[in-house]
């Protein structure tokens, strides 16, 4: 298992809004121990940033292309980000 911290950027669209994937992605990542943010978007996706051990966003990102059981995922892009100092939470965003 690698140790290196990574920063990620995921975009998630489908059945994304309405179905609780903000709240159920802040449980996930805290259960992980990852840190970052989720929102929802105009446009119907869901867009978040996950930070932690290279590991456990690799899970994370797993966790994404499903979400919670009343989501249905059609696609997911992710991109690295530059990591974030002193990043403490994994907050909704409004």
């Amino acid at each position: 298992m690698s140790s290196e911290i990574r920063r990620v950027r995921i975009r998630v669209r489908g059945r994304v809004q309405g179905v609780m994937f903000r709240a159920s992605t802040q449980k996930k990542a805290r259960a992980l121990g990852l840190t970052g943010w989720v929102q929802n978007e105009p446009d119907g996706a869901v867009l978040l940033e996950a930070q932690g051990p290279s590991h456990l966003v690799d899970q994370f990102e797993m966790w994404c292309r499903q979400g919670p059981a009343m989501a249905k995922v059609t696609a997911v892009d992710i991109e690295s980000r530059s990591i974030i100092e002193r990043d403490a939470l994994f907050e909704v965003r409004r």
